[in-house]
């Protein structure tokens, strides 16, 4: 007979508490040591000489390491690369270089390393076995997530995958935790406005592709205003312009990249048609051509609500607390993996942690405190209980 759910938190709660000082130290070796998204071997290397079980290679760097009874698992998801960010904290194991764990990957691997070592403490007590799955390349494409998601995680009888993520704006103590979307949607467009080149003298005698791009994105601005119910959560980032070589010639072409974000798939494919409605317009009015390049990225994570409502049964005895309703507009490649099985990510709050200075994710100065990985790692424990249902 299994155990209480309630009974088995405690004994993982106790597992880590024993081996959070170990996992700190972990926290240390990796922050000091980032690597860049698929090439993350050392890395990898560090987080497997100290799992409980052996890990099997996946999706290039990427582990895979099962632990406890047969049977349908529960995966619980860290990330294993960092940014192309110099470190700017001044702690005694900061990064040198130009590469930095700005996004918490190191806290999460520690705080899964801890999980999966108390885990395995219990073996065959576990109410599912827990796959600790820690991905590459999740800040840059192609995805890790994705590639695990097509290769070896596809072979696995999964009840669900969960995660856990530092968020440094969230109360220290709390957990964002909420069904439905949380993240949105990414989608990079690059439009190419195609004109005709003539000296700015004469502008009458071309077409002036700067002109009609910059109007392009303007009216892109306001379509999203107009075309997506206000809401709903939906954005658009026009965050690189190209073209021309000379200030007094109009060249033949100029060119915008940007990021297409939406929580519902209907708005999702609605910026798609938007962006091609819009720059093909504008760029004929302007006796211009226009070309869309849409370039797909992933979908909208939807948090499971049968399993947000048992996770959040189960804080109150993790220690932790649930943050007000909480959504972004954020990416996480992590959504990939709705498309295997019920997935669900909690928020780990990090304002007003001893010693914690709130620096956005990304920032060279981010530190999340070593208080984290505790943060953390019982958040995926309960997650990881709430997926075994």
């Amino acid at each position: 007979m299994q155990p209480s759910t309630e009974r088995t938190l405690g004994s993982l709660l106790e597992g880590i508490e024993r081996e959070l000082p170990r996992a700190v130290a972990l926290r240390h070796r990796l922050h000091a040591d980032p690597e860049l998204a698929h090439a993350e071997q050392r890395t990898a290397a560090a987080v497997a000489s100290e799992l409980p079980v052996d890990a099997h290679a996946a999706a290039g760097t990427g582990l895979i390491a099962r632990v406890g009874p047969a049977g349908a698992a529960v995966a619980v998801r860290a990330e294993l690369d960092g940014l192309p960010v110099r470190e700017l904290t001044g702690a005694p194991w900061a990064a040198g270089g130009e590469t930095m764990h700005a996004c918490g990957h190191d806290v999460h691997m520690a705080a899964l390393v801890a999980l999966a070592r108390a885990a395995g403490a219990l073996g065959d007590a576990l109410p599912a076995p827990l796959l600790a799955v820690f991905q590459p390349s999740e800040e840059a494409y192609p995805s890790g997530a994705l590639e695990l998601v097509q290769g070896p995680l596809a072979e696995q009888q999964l009840r669900a995958v969960v995660a856990a993520h530092i968020h440094p704006s969230l109360a220290w103590g709390t957990v964002g935790l909420d069904a439905g979307a949380v993240n949105a949607s990414a989608d990079a467009v690059q439009i190419t406005v195609q004109g005709r080149s003539t000296h700015g003298a004469y502008p009458h005698h071309g077409a002036d592709p700067i002109l009609a791009l910059a109007e392009v994105i303007v009216s892109l601005h306001a379509q999203l205003g107009r075309r997506i119910d206000p809401v709903a959560g939906a954005s658009l980032t026009v965050g690189v312009i190209e073209g021309g070589s000379a200030e007094n010639v109009i060249p033949a072409q100029a060119s915008a990249r940007a990021l297409l974000r939406a929580h519902r798939p209907a708005d999702r494919l609605e910026l798609r048609r938007m962006v091609e409605e819009v720059a093909a317009g504008v760029a004929a009015a302007h006796g211009c051509g226009a070309v869309v390049q849409l370039h797909p990225g992933e979908p909208a994570l939807e948090n499971d609500a049968a399993i947000v409502a048992r996770a959040r049964a189960l804080l109150d005895g993790a220690g932790l607390s649930a943050a007000p309703p909480w959504r972004s507009c954020g990416s996480d490649d992590f959504a990939f993996f709705g498309s295997l099985a019920p997935v669900a990510i909690g928020f780990v709050g990090l304002h007003g942690a001893e010693g914690f200075r709130e620096r956005p994710l990304h920032h060279p100065e981010l530190l999340p405190p070593d208080a984290a990985v505790g943060a953390v790692a019982r958040t995926q424990a309960l997650l990881y209980l709430a997926g075994a249902g």
